[in-house]
């Protein structure tokens, strides 16, 4: 019995991944708003009725899909060692870390940002989007706590990792866009060189941050 449902939970979970798979590149071709179950249920190879068994709407799909890619990035940054423990080593290794992950993983970028319907989490619940930004912020929430170690109060880490997260973001879309070829500059070596500009700011303030850029 005990060996049936496990063989019957592995082929539950092979055609959720299968849905899932086709869902992302319904999601890509279309947006949320364009996509349809039938469409998805017909890239997986299913019937429209066979795909309600796994989720209640493409809503709930893409939900999935944004909950595994935060899921993935979660393990990035936990994953990610500082060259030692100063707390400046950390916030290089886990900034680092979701910068890289986004950087490698350039549609993983489009589905966390809802850049495949359009900069807004529209069909989503404000529930199921709060919770979705909750499982980013879990990504963050490490460099935020580097920065506090390193002298900053809580206001002055906030504000910190927030324009780091700007500046991170904004460098992935123009590589993701290829405008950043028009600087002849690199994504990855101009947040490096971020991150080092605000080590030594925060060094010499003695953690009494200014605002962001300052």
């Amino acid at each position: 019995m005990e060996t049936r449902q496990l063989r019957q939970q592995a082929l539950s979970e092979t055609r959720r991944a299968l849905v899932l798979d086709a869902a992302r590149a319904v999601f890509e071709e279309h947006g949320l708003e364009g996509a349809s179950m039938r469409e998805i249920a017909r890239r997986a190879g299913y019937t429209p009725g066979a795909l309600y068994s796994y989720f209640d709407s493409k809503e709930a799909i893409y939900g999935a899909l944004l909950g595994e890619s935060l899921a993935r990035l979660n393990r990035a940054v936990r994953d990610a060692v500082p060259a030692d423990g100063q707390p400046a080593s950390l916030l290089r290794a886990k900034a680092t870390a979701w910068f890289g992950f986004y950087a490698a993983n350039p549609r993983e970028l489009d589905l966390g940002f809802y850049l495949v319907h359009g900069l807004a989490p529209r069909g989503l619940t404000s529930d199921l989007d709060q919770r979705l930004n909750d499982r980013l912020y879990e990504a963050l929430a490490p460099a935020e706590e580097a920065l506090l170690a390193m002298g900053l109060d809580a206001a002055g880490a906030r504000r910190e990792n927030t324009a780091l997260f700007a500046h991170g973001v904004g460098l992935l879309l123009l590589q993701h866009t290829g405008r950043i070829r028009m600087f002849r500059q690199d994504a990855a070596d101009l947040f490096s060189h971020y991150l080092a500009v605000l080590v030594a700011r925060t060094a010499a303030t003695g953690g009494k941050s200014d605002a962001a850029g300052s």
